[in-house]
């Protein structure tokens, strides 16, 4: 999975922490255990020039004009060297405050805002569709439509999962607990730990089955260890959430309570042996293959063989146990609980991840907690956005196809590409000449960033949903089938060959990726917009915008975990031993920087956790500049563009991608659980260390954003 240039995080998903440290997946896609023709003009910059491309089918209609730099948007009663978030995004943000709906809300945001009314008017055309008519069509338009029927949510009530609680609560052997352990993490449900199938990161070419830690509701193990009075309100609130759970599926306040103290103790138990966000981003300690019956000879607390017989896994010879220890962990921790403790705690896991597709009452449970507790939100999205979020994760390709072919031509894949093309070569300009890098790694470099692939707007194959069958029984039923459709197109890939050309985005997301094991960077077509890329907007702004976004993607490929993968995706060490600790010496750097942001009050932001991004951030923002300078060359110096150089509109371009408003929960929760740093820490703590943002503001020795030359750090 892989490295993303936004947060799309929820906070139920505890397996979600470990992808996004080790794998870095930051957009909630396919596996649902993450609860991841008409033609327009599309123009794109293309080596210093701004090319328009269109179809010719149909006339376009003229695009809606975005202003490049709107001063609108700025705050020009702070300097630029005083706070330059504040000066480029101050009247964005005062002009856009919080909807109850959102706990943060920025410009990237609104995009996708944005793109949900047009995903919603395609899917609404469907909902007349008929069995028969346009299957694919009729899949869509009916889950679509079982969401936002109210009166039959509440009818159901938990019906929709009174059968499988009644299942777990037969469970009276090891045989038993097993058979259900495996069935739940079939719909996508993980307690204890988690099942994945991607590539083996020691011989990238083919896939191995991965266990990851996993089982703990709250996402991250701090808030079942850590005591200060604002970790015990959520952990309070969590066990009123969970209170509430039980009591709404007919249980007595007496069994409840038993249930709310079965799960803490549970996961306060599974949080003791889980590793820490810092442990969880060293690649080397989290690999960790086996041979299969050594696994089992020491991690006893199911029966192994029946596990992986339900989960289709019987011939598997050898696996990752990503986090080793771990299972052995759980072993000693499950010998010390009764069947009954477990029957709550599977009980729970599987009304957690069901809530939101059951009545209002469990909807609103749910929202309690993740929603207003954990993030500050103040109400729940309206039901048809999160009805439309449901049919994204279960036919996500399905409604991407029909999201490119009315809003993003096939002809802008070839312009991107070549915008890509100038970003790469300003890469390799940049790493010939690090004064810190010896020849020998600085040639292992250069052939890893000359074999990535790239993925632009949509895939070339379309999913086949062919197989999925979306009923008129129950809205959760249609989402466990979903789950278990996602879950077997993945099992299928254990002991295969990795499939090169598989996307991990949907063409409708707004974000972009890179992915270490198949050295590829991706770029979904809705990203392609304002203000990422402006077709109204001069060169100087695009290479700000969109041209950081990919310099950001290529630059994980060589950041404190993307440096340990090869130019095949192999977790191998390719540098000498003089230069990674050269490297390490500047990260360190970086690292303690970070670490001095107070984020809110008296919380730090965490240096060592966003490492990654952070050092992508700076060398997006240093290869962009390259190659906005390279596509200069030989042409006169660009004029002022509303009283702006072209310098200073690249670094507000940036700068525009990050105005947002944030609630202080969700600053806390994210500083928690989020690789990425928040909005303005990615403007101004990123700028600093960069000379030409310095000279292109004046900046001076007695502001505030100033930076002395001898404590700049510059990795890439």
């Amino acid at each position: 999975m892989p490295y993303g240039f936004f947060s799309v995080l929820y906070p139920c998903l505890e397996v979600f922490t470990y992808l996004c440290m080790q794998k870095k997946c930051y957009q909630t896609y396919k596996y649902k255990m993450f609860h991841m023709k008409k033609c327009i003009v599309f123009p794109l910059v293309v080596a210093g020039m701004v090319a328009t491309t269109g179809c010719n089918e149909k006339p376009a209609k003229e695009p809606v004009k975005t202003v490049a730099i709107d001063v609108a948007n700025m705050d020009t009663t702070v300097a630029p060297g005083t706070d330059f978030y504040q000066y480029a995004c101050g009247g964005w943000i005062a002009n856009n405050p919080l909807k109850p709906e959102f706990a943060r809300f920025g410009t990237f945001d609104q995009l996708r805002e944005d793109n949900q009314e047009q995903l919603r008017a395609l899917i609404e055309e469907l909902s007349h569709a008929v069995e028969g008519e346009n299957e694919i069509a009729r899949k869509i338009g009916t889950l679509y439509a079982m969401g936002l029927d109210s009166v039959q949510l509440n009818e159901d009530g938990f019906n929709p999962v009174k059968d499988q609680l009644a299942s777990i609560h037969k469970i009276a052997t090891k045989a038993d607990l097993t058979r259900k352990v495996a069935a739940l993490h079939k719909e996508g449900i993980f307690p204890f730990f988690a099942l994945y199938v991607d590539a083996d990161e020691k011989n990238s070419l083919m896939n191995i089955v991965q266990l990851y830690q996993s089982g703990i509701g709250m996402g991250d193990r701090d808030y079942y260890l850590h005591e200060d009075e604002g970790t015990k309100t959520i952990q309070r609130a969590y066990r009123e959430f969970i209170h509430q759970l039980f009591t709404q599926t007919g249980c007595s306040p007496e069994q409840a309570e038993a249930a709310v103290e079965a799960v803490m103790k549970i996961e306060t138990g599974i949080a003791e042996i889980s590793f820490s966000r810092e442990e969880l981003r060293d690649s080397q300690k989290n690999y960790n293959k086996v041979p299969v019956g050594e696994f089992k000879a020491q991690s006893e607390f199911l029966d192994w063989d029946i596990y992986f017989e339900e989960m289709g896994l019987s011939d598997i010879t050898e696996l990752d146990a990503k986090q080793y220890t771990f299972y052995e962990g759980l072993h000693n921790l499950l010998k010390t609980l009764s069947y009954e403790e477990q029957k709550n705690y599977l009980s729970f896991h599987l009304l957690r991840n069901a809530a939101p597709y059951l009545s209002d009452e469990f909807v609103n449970a749910h929202f309690e907690f993740y929603g207003r507790t954990m993030s500050g939100r103040e109400e729940q999205q309206p039901r048809w956005k999160r009805s439309l979020n449901t049919v994204n994760e279960a036919l996500g390709e399905a409604v991407g196809q029909m999201y490119v072919a009315k809003y993003f031509p096939a002809s802008s894949k070839e312009k991107m590409l070549t915008l890509v093309n100038n970003l790469q070569e300003a890469l390799s300009e940049r790493i010939d000449g690090l004064d810190w890098m010896s020849d020998e790694t600085k040639e292992k470099a250069q052939e890893k960033l000359n074999t990535f692939i790239v993925k632009i707007g949509y895939p070339d194959k379309w999913r086949d949903y062919s197989g999925l069958q979306i009923k008129n029984d129950s809205y959760w039923a249609n989402v466990r089938r979903s789950n278990i459709f996602e879950m077997e197109y993945m099992l299928k890939d254990a002991g295969k060959p990795v499939d090169r050309d598989r996307w991990y985005m949907s063409p409708q997301t707004v974000n972009a990726y890179y992915n270490p094991t198949t050295n590829e960077i991706c770029f979904p077509a809705a990203i392609l917009q304002p203000p990422f890329f402006n077709p109204e907007a001069d060169d100087a702004v695009n290479y700000g915008a969109i041209g950081v976004v990919i310099g950001h993607e290529m630059t994980h490929g060589f950041d404190d975990q993307g440096r340990n993968y090869d130019k095949d995706g192999n977790l191998t060490d390719w540098w000498t031993e003089e230069d990674a600790i050269r490297f390490t010496q500047r990260a360190d750097i970086l690292v303690k920087q970070y670490d001095d942001i107070i984020v809110l009050d008296t919380v730090h932001a965490n240096g060592r956790f966003t490492l990654g991004e952070n050092i992508a951030d700076q060398g997006g923002l240093l290869v962009s500049y390259q190659a906005y300078k390279n596509a200069l060359k030989g042409k006169e110096k660009p004029a002022l563009i509303d009283g702006f150089t072209d310098d200073q509109r690249f670094y507000l371009g940036y700068a525009t991608l990050w105005g947002q408003n944030i609630r202080p929960e969700e600053i806390l929760r994210l500083t928690k659980i989020d690789p990425h740093s928040l909005g303005k820490w990615r403007v101004n703590a990123a700028v600093r260390n960069i000379e030409s943002f310095y000279q292109a503001f004046d900046i001076t020795v007695s502001e505030p954003m100033w930076m002395d030359p001898a404590d700049r750090v510059v990795i890439w």
